[in-house]
């Protein structure tokens, strides 16, 4: 009889079970922030470094900032909304991490789930009965059965894990039995059970303490700038990326350093940036003519310098017989080195000092680059027989 009873009740459960409940649960398209019909967001202005904007080596960037020159003056989207990837003209409200599928971004950072789905504990917008119900089974009367080791949260809209005991403050049930610190705590490195999930500061407090995740409370004697949440002294430095330690001190975030024309922290490249700008700690990017290889970069010369020829500037091969540092190879734009580590010009060119070019373009490009011109010459005089004269004050000696 018992038997019988628990047949007939797997019977109803099949009845009313959704013959879709198996698949994985629907998931749509990537949430969307848009432009708001009618809303146009003030902009704000900020300050960067104008060596970010540096594309060529050999040009260096001049601000545009009245008030320091080497800083540029941008257009950036206020606290709480970003670039528009389709029209950066435009801002859009920003949802950070949240929001990140099925559903939009409204103003303030709030997320807005699309018909059917819900925002769940970890702040992503998940289906909910008929079209779908993760960690359990979605049945035709709009219900849904959570797997084991799940359960309905208070809306009963969708399942979430269940810890045997509740988790401390701070914290969330991440999965069945396991919790973890909620957004914007974390643990000490020892994860001391003691002390629990603290909030975390980024940028650090500097001198102050975190009271919630990216709120500092500053310690006696100092405050916060405008739009900073570290903790600082009074200070003329700029010191962005790090602190001020004193009036005239700046302690910098790691993988930054200090930079006296800015009197800010740039970031950090170590010594493998010497060819490119250092856009973020360990990431360099190539000025035009140069590629990363390895570790470094490095020139590009389109049509090779030959055995003997080592590129070392954009389309700019260095000759000679033996190698050593870049200042004692033969400048040969546009050409190539021989066997004897001379420069040679392709037929049709004449070579002018370092560059090979079409010989009714010479007196034109002396001309118009007349710096260039005798840096050029001072250079193959050093090599070709400066190592031969002494210059003195007054008198030019002979060497051996």
């Amino acid at each position: 009889m018992w038997l019988k009873q628990q047949r007939e009740a797997q019977d109803q459960l099949r009845r009313y079970s959704s013959t879709t409940s198996t698949r994985k649960p629907y998931i749509m398209p990537q949430g969307l922030s848009l432009p708001q019909r009618g809303v146009y967001p003030e902009k704000c202005y900020r300050e960067v470094p104008a060596v970010f904007f540096q594309v060529d080596k050999q040009v260096k960037i001049v601000g545009n900032s009245t008030n320091n020159r080497f800083f540029n003056v941008i257009e950036v989207c206020c606290k709480g909304w970003r670039r528009y990837e389709y029209d950066w003209s435009r801002c859009v409200p920003d949802c950070g991490e949240r929001c990140r599928e099925n559903g939009f971004c409204l103003p303030g950072g709030i997320c807005k789930c699309f018909d059917d789905f819900v925002l769940n504990y970890r702040n992503n917008c998940v289906p909910t009965c008929p079209l779908g119900c993760p960690h359990g089974q979605c049945y035709l009367n709009g219900t849904c059965r959570c797997d084991k080791g799940f359960e309905l949260d208070g809306s009963r809209k969708f399942c979430q894990p269940q810890c045997n005991q509740t988790c401390s403050h701070n914290e969330i049930c991440l999965e069945p039995g396991k919790c973890v610190c909620a957004e914007g705590y974390a643990r000490g490195l020892r994860e001391s059970n003691v002390m629990g999930c603290q909030p975390m500061c980024v940028p650090d407090c500097g001198y102050g303490h975190c009271v919630a995740p990216n709120q500092c409370e500053c310690f006696p004697g100092y405050q916060k700038r405008l739009n900073r949440t570290s903790c600082e002294a009074n200070s003329y430095l700029r010191c962005e990326n790090g602190f001020c330690a004193n009036r005239t001190h700046c302690v910098c975030q790691n993988g930054y350093r200090f930079d006296l024309n800015t009197t800010s922290c740039l970031p950090d490249c170590g010594y493998d940036c010497d060819n490119g700008v250092c856009i973020s700690p360990g990431n360099c990017r190539c000025f035009n003519g140069y590629e990363r290889k390895r570790q470094r970069c490095e020139a590009i010369c389109e049509r090779g310098c030959g055995f003997y020829g080592t590129c070392i500037a954009p389309n700019v091969c260095g000759c000679a017989r033996v190698q050593g540092p870049e200042s004692s190879y033969q400048n040969c734009e546009l050409g190539y080195c021989n066997g004897e580590g001379h420069c040679r010009c392709l037929e049709g060119k004449t070579r002018f000092i370092d560059k090979c070019m079409s010989p009714d373009s010479v007196t034109t490009y002396a001309s118009q680059n007349p710096i260039r011109v005798n840096a050029s010459l001072i250079h193959e005089f050093d090599l070709l027989l400066g190592r031969y004269f002494v210059l003195g004050s007054a008198d030019w000696y002979w060497g051996e």
